[in-house]
């Protein structure tokens, strides 16, 4: 499978991530249901690495280490942030909104990564936020 089938398959989970996580967070603390479900995807993708063996780790840098810790305490703020707006608002509003990481990322991949985007990109980004507009009525 090349990057798009993953990508794909990452939206769909992301989908299903979405109205599980707000079926799930009715009743208790955001945070408490985010740190439940931080645990299982600890042992989950801890099982998978282990199970797929990690012959690269040796390989991994102290800038490695960095990048990848800064990554995931983004990622905890982000999925914070998450299930809180999911506690407070529709899960069919509040996944847009989430989705316009799409346009940070594109724009931050071009200022730090120097990755080019096309008026393709910008289109793209165009109707993203368009779309969460309207879908979010804000």
């Amino acid at each position: 499978m090349n990057w798009l089938h993953w990508a794909v398959l990452s939206a769909l989970f992301a989908g299903l991530t979405a109205v599980l996580a707000k079926a799930g967070v009715k009743g208790i603390d955001s945070d408490l249901a985010t740190a439940i479900r931080t645990v299982v995807i600890l042992i989950f993708a801890w099982s998978i690495a282990l199970a797929r063996g990690f012959d690269t780790l040796g390989k991994a840098t102290a800038r490695t280490w960095v990048f990848l810790a800064l990554s995931g305490l983004a990622t905890g703020a982000s999925w914070l942030c998450y299930f809180r707006a999911l506690q407070l608002g529709e899960a069919s509003r509040v996944a847009p909104v989430d989705k316009l990481s799409v346009v940070v990322a594109m724009v931050l991949a071009m200022a730090f990564l120097g990755e080019h985007l096309t008026w393709r990109h910008w289109l793209g980004a165009g109707f993203i936020v368009t779309g969460t507009v309207i879908i979010a009525k804000i």
